[in-house]
Protein backbone atom coordinates (compact mmCIF):
# COMPACT_ATOMS: atom_id res chain seq x y z
CA UNK A 1 0.00 0.00 0.00
CA UNK A 2 2.78 2.54 0.12
CA UNK A 3 3.48 3.35 -3.37
CA UNK A 4 -0.30 4.50 -3.35
CA UNK A 5 -0.46 8.34 -3.19
CA UNK A 6 -4.28 8.51 -2.39
CA UNK A 7 -6.01 12.18 -1.01
CA UNK A 8 -6.61 11.50 2.80
CA UNK A 9 -9.71 13.04 3.30
CA UNK A 10 -12.78 14.51 1.08
CA UNK A 11 -14.57 12.33 -1.26
CA UNK A 12 -11.91 10.73 -3.24
CA UNK A 13 -10.11 9.69 0.13
CA UNK A 14 -10.50 5.69 -0.13
CA UNK A 15 -13.02 4.42 2.06
CA UNK A 16 -12.09 1.55 4.54
CA UNK A 17 -13.36 -1.55 2.92
CA UNK A 18 -15.68 -4.29 4.88
CA UNK A 19 -13.13 -6.83 4.18
CA UNK A 20 -10.27 -7.53 1.60
CA UNK A 21 -9.69 -10.86 -0.49
CA UNK A 22 -7.23 -11.89 -3.13
CA UNK A 23 -8.65 -13.91 -6.70
CA UNK A 24 -6.02 -15.63 -8.07
CA UNK A 25 -6.26 -15.31 -12.57
CA UNK A 26 -6.02 -18.30 -15.02
CA UNK A 27 -2.16 -17.31 -15.28
CA UNK A 28 -1.89 -17.41 -11.35
CA UNK A 29 -1.95 -13.58 -11.14
CA UNK A 30 -2.91 -12.54 -7.91
CA UNK A 31 -5.86 -9.91 -7.64
CA UNK A 32 -6.22 -7.09 -4.54
CA UNK A 33 -10.00 -7.14 -4.21
CA UNK A 34 -12.10 -4.78 -1.85
CA UNK A 35 -15.64 -5.15 -0.54
CA UNK A 36 -17.72 -2.17 0.94
CA UNK A 37 -20.86 -2.20 2.07
CA UNK A 38 -23.81 -4.61 3.35
CA UNK A 39 -23.28 -8.75 2.21
CA UNK A 40 -26.46 -9.25 2.24
CA UNK A 41 -27.16 -6.09 -0.60
CA UNK A 42 -27.12 -6.09 -4.29
CA UNK A 43 -23.82 -6.09 -5.98
CA UNK A 44 -21.98 -3.95 -8.64
CA UNK A 45 -18.11 -4.28 -9.57
CA UNK A 46 -16.42 -1.67 -10.69
CA UNK A 47 -13.08 -2.16 -12.69
CA UNK A 48 -10.94 0.72 -13.25
CA UNK A 49 -8.79 2.06 -16.04
CA UNK A 50 -5.18 2.32 -17.02
CA UNK A 51 -3.09 3.75 -14.68
CA UNK A 52 -5.16 4.12 -11.67
CA UNK A 53 -6.64 1.68 -9.36
CA UNK A 54 -9.40 1.04 -6.64
CA UNK A 55 -9.36 4.45 -5.28
CA UNK A 56 -10.37 6.07 -8.49
CA UNK A 57 -13.59 4.88 -7.78
CA UNK A 58 -13.74 6.21 -4.02
CA UNK A 59 -16.95 8.35 -4.71
CA UNK A 60 -18.92 6.20 -5.81
CA UNK A 61 -17.57 3.25 -3.50
CA UNK A 62 -18.88 6.29 -0.58
CA UNK A 63 -22.09 6.76 -1.84
CA UNK A 64 -23.47 3.00 -2.89
CA UNK A 65 -21.81 1.57 -0.21
CA UNK A 66 -25.04 2.36 1.72
CA UNK A 67 -27.20 0.18 0.05
CA UNK A 68 -25.16 -1.64 -2.39
CA UNK A 69 -22.61 -4.33 -1.96
CA UNK A 70 -19.38 -2.99 -3.94
CA UNK A 71 -16.58 -5.15 -5.42
CA UNK A 72 -13.87 -3.00 -6.44
CA UNK A 73 -10.36 -4.58 -7.88
CA UNK A 74 -7.09 -3.42 -9.14
CA UNK A 75 -6.11 -4.22 -12.31
CA UNK A 76 -3.05 -6.27 -12.58
CA UNK A 77 -0.26 -4.77 -12.28
CA UNK A 78 -2.52 -1.53 -10.80
CA UNK A 79 -2.72 -0.43 -6.94
CA UNK A 80 -2.11 -3.67 -5.21
CA UNK A 81 -2.24 -5.85 -7.53
CA UNK A 82 0.86 -7.67 -8.52
CA UNK A 83 1.79 -7.40 -12.31
CA UNK A 84 1.42 -11.00 -13.05
CA UNK A 85 2.85 -13.09 -16.33
CA UNK A 86 1.21 -11.66 -19.45
CA UNK A 87 0.17 -8.16 -20.66
CA UNK A 88 -3.24 -8.54 -22.89
CA UNK A 89 -7.38 -8.08 -23.53
CA UNK A 90 -7.40 -11.70 -22.52
CA UNK A 91 -5.62 -11.34 -19.23
CA UNK A 92 -8.36 -8.54 -18.19
CA UNK A 93 -11.12 -10.49 -19.19
CA UNK A 94 -9.38 -13.46 -17.18
CA UNK A 95 -8.94 -11.35 -14.47
CA UNK A 96 -12.71 -10.50 -14.13
CA UNK A 97 -13.83 -13.93 -14.61
CA UNK A 98 -11.44 -14.46 -11.28
CA UNK A 99 -13.17 -11.56 -8.93
CA UNK A 100 -17.14 -12.23 -10.29
CA UNK A 101 -16.31 -16.04 -8.99
CA UNK A 102 -14.55 -15.05 -6.11
CA UNK A 103 -17.63 -12.56 -5.20
CA UNK A 104 -20.30 -13.42 -6.06
CA UNK A 105 -22.56 -16.75 -5.37
CA UNK A 106 -23.11 -19.12 -8.69
CA UNK A 107 -25.84 -17.17 -10.22
CA UNK A 108 -25.84 -13.77 -8.42
CA UNK A 109 -25.91 -11.24 -11.14
CA UNK A 110 -24.77 -7.56 -10.63
CA UNK A 111 -24.23 -4.67 -12.16
CA UNK A 112 -20.90 -3.93 -13.93
CA UNK A 113 -19.23 -0.92 -14.17
CA UNK A 114 -15.93 -0.24 -16.27
CA UNK A 115 -13.96 3.04 -16.97
CA UNK A 116 -11.61 3.31 -19.74
CA UNK A 117 -9.80 0.05 -19.76
CA UNK A 118 -12.18 -1.42 -17.12
CA UNK A 119 -14.64 -0.79 -19.91
CA UNK A 120 -12.20 -2.31 -22.44
CA UNK A 121 -12.02 -5.65 -19.51
CA UNK A 122 -15.93 -5.86 -19.43
CA UNK A 123 -15.55 -5.92 -23.79
CA UNK A 124 -13.22 -8.27 -23.59
CA UNK A 125 -15.18 -10.98 -21.66
CA UNK A 126 -18.24 -10.58 -23.16
CA UNK A 127 -18.15 -13.96 -24.65
CA UNK A 128 -16.96 -15.67 -21.66
CA UNK A 129 -19.48 -18.00 -19.82
CA UNK A 130 -18.19 -16.65 -15.95
CA UNK A 131 -19.39 -12.81 -17.41
CA UNK A 132 -22.00 -14.10 -19.34
CA UNK A 133 -23.61 -15.98 -15.65
CA UNK A 134 -22.97 -12.82 -13.22
CA UNK A 135 -23.65 -9.56 -15.72
CA UNK A 136 -27.16 -8.45 -15.26
CA UNK A 137 -26.59 -5.04 -16.54
CA UNK A 138 -23.34 -2.70 -17.63
CA UNK A 139 -22.20 0.68 -17.56
CA UNK A 140 -19.29 1.74 -20.33
CA UNK A 141 -17.83 5.30 -18.76
CA UNK A 142 -15.31 6.68 -21.29
CA UNK A 143 -14.10 4.09 -23.09
CA UNK A 144 -13.70 2.46 -26.93
CA UNK A 145 -13.12 -0.53 -28.38
CA UNK A 146 -10.59 0.06 -30.86
CA UNK A 147 -8.56 2.46 -32.67
CA UNK A 148 -8.01 4.44 -29.50
CA UNK A 149 -4.55 5.99 -30.32
CA UNK A 150 -5.45 7.18 -34.31
CA UNK A 151 -8.79 9.17 -32.65
CA UNK A 152 -7.21 10.46 -29.65
CA UNK A 153 -6.76 14.21 -29.55
CA UNK A 154 -4.53 14.61 -27.25
CA UNK A 155 -1.98 15.60 -29.86
CA UNK A 156 -4.00 19.12 -31.06
CA UNK A 157 -3.31 18.56 -34.78
CA UNK A 158 -5.37 17.25 -37.30
CA UNK A 159 -6.03 13.76 -38.17
CA UNK A 160 -3.54 11.35 -39.81
CA UNK A 161 -0.44 9.48 -39.69
CA UNK A 162 1.48 12.49 -37.54
CA UNK A 163 -0.90 12.66 -34.52
CA UNK A 164 -1.54 9.17 -34.71
CA UNK A 165 2.61 8.76 -34.31
CA UNK A 166 3.31 11.19 -31.82
CA UNK A 167 -0.15 10.14 -29.48
CA UNK A 168 1.46 6.75 -29.40
CA UNK A 169 4.42 7.62 -28.48
CA UNK A 170 3.68 10.01 -25.96
CA UNK A 171 1.20 7.63 -24.42
CA UNK A 172 3.65 4.80 -24.52
CA UNK A 173 6.34 7.15 -23.06
CA UNK A 174 8.98 5.05 -20.46
CA UNK A 175 9.78 8.38 -19.09
CA UNK A 176 8.80 8.39 -15.27
CA UNK A 177 5.85 10.77 -14.49
CA UNK A 178 8.01 12.10 -10.94
CA UNK A 179 5.55 13.84 -8.16
CA UNK A 180 2.52 15.55 -8.55
CA UNK A 181 3.68 19.43 -9.34
CA UNK A 182 1.57 22.20 -10.78
CA UNK A 183 3.03 21.16 -13.78
CA UNK A 184 2.26 17.47 -13.56
CA UNK A 185 -1.31 18.52 -12.38
CA UNK A 186 -1.69 20.81 -15.54
CA UNK A 187 -0.35 18.45 -17.73
CA UNK A 188 -2.64 15.59 -16.72
CA UNK A 189 -5.84 17.95 -16.47
CA UNK A 190 -5.66 18.89 -20.34
CA UNK A 191 -4.89 15.05 -20.99
CA UNK A 192 -7.46 13.52 -19.55
CA UNK A 193 -9.98 16.25 -17.41
CA UNK A 194 -12.36 18.46 -18.82
CA UNK A 195 -11.15 22.53 -18.66
CA UNK A 196 -13.84 23.23 -15.46
CA UNK A 197 -12.63 20.68 -13.59
CA UNK A 198 -11.90 21.72 -9.93
CA UNK A 199 -8.69 21.35 -8.04
CA UNK A 200 -8.87 18.52 -5.61
CA UNK A 201 -10.58 16.22 -8.53
CA UNK A 202 -7.47 17.28 -10.57
CA UNK A 203 -5.22 16.35 -7.23
CA UNK A 204 -7.46 13.32 -6.84
CA UNK A 205 -6.08 11.91 -10.17
CA UNK A 206 -2.79 13.12 -10.63
CA UNK A 207 -2.10 11.30 -7.23
CA UNK A 208 -3.64 8.14 -8.62
CA UNK A 209 -2.61 7.83 -12.10
CA UNK A 210 1.21 9.38 -10.57
CA UNK A 211 1.18 6.26 -7.90
CA UNK A 212 1.42 3.87 -11.36
CA UNK A 213 4.74 2.22 -11.72
CA UNK A 214 6.56 3.15 -14.98
CA UNK A 215 6.82 -0.40 -16.38
CA UNK A 216 3.12 -0.94 -16.08
CA UNK A 217 1.73 2.02 -17.34
CA UNK A 218 4.55 1.32 -20.54
CA UNK A 219 3.25 -1.86 -20.99
CA UNK A 220 -0.22 -1.39 -20.96
CA UNK A 221 0.17 1.62 -23.25
CA UNK A 222 1.12 -0.68 -25.97
CA UNK A 223 -1.84 -3.29 -25.50
CA UNK A 224 -4.11 0.14 -25.59
CA UNK A 225 -2.47 0.74 -28.81
CA UNK A 226 -3.00 -2.54 -30.55
CA UNK A 227 -6.55 -3.08 -29.06
CA UNK A 228 -9.35 -4.21 -31.31
CA UNK A 229 -12.66 -5.55 -29.09
CA UNK A 230 -15.31 -4.90 -32.07
CA UNK A 231 -15.87 -8.14 -32.04
CA UNK A 232 -16.92 -8.38 -28.00
CA UNK A 233 -18.92 -5.31 -27.99
CA UNK A 234 -21.23 -7.23 -30.89
CA UNK A 235 -21.39 -10.08 -28.22
CA UNK A 236 -22.11 -7.88 -25.07
CA UNK A 237 -25.46 -8.99 -24.68
CA UNK A 238 -26.10 -7.31 -21.38
CA UNK A 239 -28.00 -3.99 -21.17
CA UNK A 240 -25.37 -1.59 -21.52
CA UNK A 241 -25.46 2.21 -20.87
CA UNK A 242 -22.73 4.62 -21.94
CA UNK A 243 -21.31 7.61 -20.77
CA UNK A 244 -18.66 9.99 -22.23
CA UNK A 245 -17.77 13.55 -21.87
CA UNK A 246 -17.58 15.83 -24.86
CA UNK A 247 -14.24 17.07 -24.00
CA UNK A 248 -12.33 13.29 -23.90
CA UNK A 249 -9.42 13.49 -25.39
CA UNK A 250 -8.43 9.89 -24.84
CA UNK A 251 -11.26 8.48 -25.68
CA UNK A 252 -13.56 11.01 -27.82
CA UNK A 253 -17.55 10.49 -28.21
CA UNK A 254 -17.30 8.81 -31.66
CA UNK A 255 -16.15 5.88 -29.60
CA UNK A 256 -19.36 6.09 -27.67
CA UNK A 257 -21.78 6.43 -30.38
CA UNK A 258 -20.19 3.75 -32.20
CA UNK A 259 -20.27 1.48 -29.11
CA UNK A 260 -23.79 2.35 -29.54
CA UNK A 261 -24.54 1.68 -33.07
CA UNK A 262 -22.57 -2.13 -32.13
CA UNK A 263 -24.30 -2.76 -28.68
CA UNK A 264 -27.06 -5.60 -29.34
CA UNK A 265 -28.78 -3.94 -26.19
CA UNK A 266 -27.70 0.02 -25.92
CA UNK A 267 -29.43 1.61 -23.24
CA UNK A 268 -28.14 4.96 -24.79
CA UNK A 269 -25.62 7.34 -24.45
CA UNK A 270 -24.91 10.47 -22.15
CA UNK A 271 -22.71 12.57 -23.31
CA UNK A 272 -21.85 14.88 -20.54
CA UNK A 273 -21.02 18.95 -21.97
CA UNK A 274 -17.44 20.23 -20.92
CA UNK A 275 -16.39 17.16 -19.18
CA UNK A 276 -13.17 14.75 -19.87
CA UNK A 277 -11.45 11.54 -19.66
CA UNK A 278 -12.15 11.17 -16.00
CA UNK A 279 -16.09 11.32 -15.52
CA UNK A 280 -16.55 9.15 -12.45
CA UNK A 281 -14.63 11.67 -10.90
CA UNK A 282 -15.57 14.70 -12.88
CA UNK A 283 -19.26 13.82 -12.44
CA UNK A 284 -19.40 11.25 -9.59
CA UNK A 285 -23.12 12.11 -8.45
CA UNK A 286 -24.35 11.14 -12.29
CA UNK A 287 -22.27 8.07 -12.42
CA UNK A 288 -23.47 6.57 -9.30
CA UNK A 289 -26.88 7.70 -10.30
CA UNK A 290 -26.55 5.28 -13.58
CA UNK A 291 -25.35 2.74 -11.40
CA UNK A 292 -28.12 2.71 -9.09
CA UNK A 293 -30.46 3.01 -11.96
CA UNK A 294 -28.96 -0.14 -13.53
CA UNK A 295 -29.44 -2.01 -10.42
CA UNK A 296 -32.56 -0.81 -9.24
CA UNK A 297 -33.65 -2.22 -13.18
CA UNK A 298 -31.90 -5.16 -13.27
CA UNK A 299 -30.59 -6.51 -10.45
CA UNK A 300 -33.19 -9.36 -9.30
CA UNK A 301 -33.00 -11.74 -6.26
CA UNK A 302 -35.41 -14.54 -4.73
CA UNK A 303 -37.58 -13.39 -1.34
CA UNK A 304 -36.90 -9.31 -2.20
CA UNK A 305 -33.91 -9.56 0.20
CA UNK A 306 -32.29 -7.05 -1.21
CA UNK A 307 -35.06 -4.50 -1.67
CA UNK A 308 -35.49 -5.24 1.72
CA UNK A 309 -31.70 -3.96 2.85
CA UNK A 310 -32.33 -1.17 0.44
CA UNK A 311 -35.78 0.20 2.37
CA UNK A 312 -33.89 -0.66 5.94
CA UNK A 313 -30.74 1.76 4.97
Amino acid sequence: MSRLMNVASGPYAPPVPVRELTAESADGARLHIEVHGPENAPPVVLAHGWTCSTAFWAAQIRDLAADHRVIAYDQRGHGRSPAGQACSADALADDLEAVLKATLAPGEQAVIAGHSMGGMTVMAAATRAGFREHAAAVLLCSTGSSRLVAESTVVPIRPGRLRTWLTKHILGSRAPLGPVTPVARAILKYATMGPGSAPHMVEACARIVHACPRKVRHAWSHVLDLLDLDHGVRELAAPTAVIVGTADRLTPPVHARSLAAALPNCLGVTELPGLGHMTPVEAPELVTGKIRELVTAYVHTEAGTYTQVKEGA
